[in-house]
């Protein structure tokens, strides 16, 4: 049987509420929100809190907000949320992709945004959708709110920038004219964590030439994206040999371990197959992208 160890209960009102709670109650206190991540840890003791700072109340975090030239998430953010937006699955389907790949109905239906990114873990899903889309994460603290790039967001396996009275508190992408994006995984079984998986990022010009690409890799031992690729294909037409170039560059930059889901050559052919297929699937959503623009 596994138990977690002895904590205590306590649930937030409001953001700043949580945030003194933090500051109360110090190094040994965790948020949690969905729970899917956390609580497993805690049964197995591999977190031991003395404080659990119960964060679902916080609705004022719980939103989507197309502003401006920016998609505007709350960390509270329920995936099925994420999944049946209309706006989401416009602007950005790698969004929707990655989605309706994560876990199962029920984990959807509670599991955040925040939750996600703030675990960091290497095969999670949407820590490399934020990534290729160059999304910025909105951190408050006591001493107010800063702005991180994803690169800087993560700083490693389970490991983010927030600190420990800080709160993620909003995800923002930014809007491109033009643009489509695409994610595709492979698990062993529906729900599982990535064997690997892929996600792209795509910009067309107006002469139907990439301008701007960003390709990122799950489960692979890549904790930013493929800047090899990137360079290879920006200012190119989009063509199936680019495609192939492009995920040869992908198992090579990866540099996956061998473990109970796949050895590492297998890894590494699906580094290729899904780096080929996401970036065809993003090149063919941005030309109907540009053309729907210019019709």
């Amino acid at each position: 049987m596994q138990i977690p160890a002895p904590f205590d209960y306590v649930r937030a009102s409001s953001v700043d509420n949580a945030l003194a709670l933090l500051d109360r109650h110090g190094a040994e206190s965790r948020v949690v929100a969905g729970g899917h991540s956390l609580l497993p840890m805690m049964k197995l003791r591999l977190a031991r809190p003395d404080w659990l700072i119960d964060i679902n109340d916080l609705f004022e975090l719980d939103y989507l907000l197309v502003d401006g030239p920016v998609l505007r998430i709350g960390a509270m953010t329920r995936h099925t949320t994420l999944l049946e937006s209309d706006d989401v699955r416009h602007l950005f389907p790698i969004i929707c992709d990655a989605e309706r790949v994560i876990a199962d109905p029920i984990v959807r239906n509670r599991g955040t945004i925040g939750g996600s990114l703030c675990q960091a873990d290497p095969a999670e899903d949407l820590s490399t959708v934020c990534h290729v889309l160059e999304a910025v994460a909105v951190v408050r603290g006591p001493a107010g709110e800063r702005m991180l790039p994803m690169a800087e967001f993560h700083r490693g396996p389970y490991e983010t920038a927030v600190a420990q009275n800080e709160l993620l508190i909003e995800v923002r992408i930014p809007i491109r004219a033009g643009s489509a994006s695409a994610y595709e995984k492979v698990e062993r079984r529906v729900g599982d964590w990535a064997v690997a998986a892929a996600g792209a990022s795509v910009t067309l010009a107006a002469d139907g030439t990439i301008s701007h690409v960003a390709v990122g890799l799950t489960a692979v031992g890549l904790e930013r994206n493929v800047t090899e690729v990137e360079a290879v294909l920006v200012g190119q037409a989009p063509t199936e040999a680019l495609f192939v170039e492009a995920g040869l560059l992908a198992s090579q930059a990866c540099d996956p371990l061998a473990d109970q889901r796949g050895p590492i050559d297998y890894k590494r052919h699906l580094a290729d197959e899904l780096t080929r297929r996401v970036l065809r699937v993003a090149c063919s959503r941005a030309a109907a992208s540009v053309s729907e623009i210019t019709s």
